[in-house]
């Protein structure tokens, strides 16, 4: 599929997120980055806050690709679909530079970016529970109907906290959430 314009802006906006902080990437930089005018840049990505959003909730696609291939690999098995998920969604975040860089962001300007993966997460939480709750859906997982979004929300919350401060092995942390959904599908 050919890049767009759009596309252009907003891995130039990542490529300058990454190599030198949220706070370096201004609308001029980045039209000049993309190749584009600055009118342009604002037509197709909106405003800077705008622009933050959106690379966040692209690089939340990506990240949500990864659980899609780790249901598909375990359709019949609900627990190991879990387990190669969160694997996989915390192997993926272990080498992710914007999230690194967002993270890492300890001052100024550069911590903008940070409240949209805690505080202001509402739209990244909702996106990646309603992508959860569609993979849930097709297994019988064992749970009353008014239990699984219950389950989803607090399995993604703790899937995000691992994202943003892992405290072991993606591989030690999958098993281990996976151990818990044994327990809670019973």
């Amino acid at each position: 599929m050919p890049e767009t314009t759009r596309d252009r802006i907003i891995a130039a906006a990542v490529e300058m997120t990454t190599s030198s902080g949220w706070a370096s990437v201004t609308m001029a930089r980045l039209a000049e980055a993309a190749g584009v005018s600055r009118q342009t840049v604002y037509n197709e990505v909106g405003s800077k806050p705008a622009l933050a959003e959106t690379m966040i909730l692209e690089e939340l696609a990506r990240f949500l690709q990864v659980v899609e291939e780790a249901f598909d690999a375990r359709p019949d098995d609900l627990t190991g679909a879990i387990e190669r998920a969160v694997t996989d969604v915390l192997t993926y975040a272990s080498a992710n530079k914007l999230l690194h860089a967002v993270v890492s962001a300890t001052h100024g300007a550069d911590t903008e970016l940070l409240p949209l993966l805690t505080t202001n997460a509402g739209s990244l939480l909702e996106v990646a529970k309603d992508v959860i709750g569609a993979r849930v859906a097709p297994y019988s997982s064992g749970l009353d109907p008014e239990h699984v979004d219950p389950a989803i929300d607090m399995v993604v919350r703790v899937v995000l906290s691992h994202v943003m401060q892992p405290s072991g092995s993606p591989e030690k942390t999958g098993a281990d959430l996976a151990w818990l959904a044994t327990r809670v599908l019973g």
